[in-house]
């Protein structure tokens, strides 16, 4: 029965690391966004994420952090969470699911260990502020 069900493709809609000055830390930090850069407006937004790799031949992870959005509307952007430093010579996982009228759509996203640095950023749509896009 699993086999009968189809989850449409995820379209232009992604997450981005980008790297801002926080005045808590009082630091250049890096925050995870999602966007959607769709022509419609997203609904019942979950993202569940998580970490996990290997430091010093030692397997390590992180427990889930759970975040629910009511909306994200067509064209625009939402502040995720906090990428930590220390999480990001981790693999970061970002599973969304959301709904677009009465369909489902739901992809895994991964920033691979090492990967969020700034010398591999370009240029975010909507936000027009360099980051480490993953789709």
């Amino acid at each position: 029965m699993l086999k009968d069900y189809q989850t449409p493709e995820v379209k232009n809609v992604f997450f981005a690391a980008v790297q801002e000055w926080s005045d808590d830390f009082m630091a250049d930090v890096w925050y995870i966004y999602l966007i959607n850069d769709s022509d419609f407006d997203i609904d019942s937004v979950m993202v569940v994420s998580k970490a996990f790799g290997t430091i010093d031949g030692e397997m390590k992870k992180t427990s889930l952090l759970r975040h629910a959005f009511m909306q994200v509307p067509a064209v625009s952007a939402i502040k995720v969470e906090l990428l930590e430093n220390s999480l990001i010579q981790l693999n970061n996982e970002f599973m969304l699911t959301y709904f677009i009228g009465n369909t489902l759509y739901d992809k895994k996203f991964t920033f691979k260990a090492n990967s969020v640095h700034v010398n591999h950023t370009e240029e975010v749509p909507i936000l027009f502020k360099p980051g480490v896009i993953v789709n």
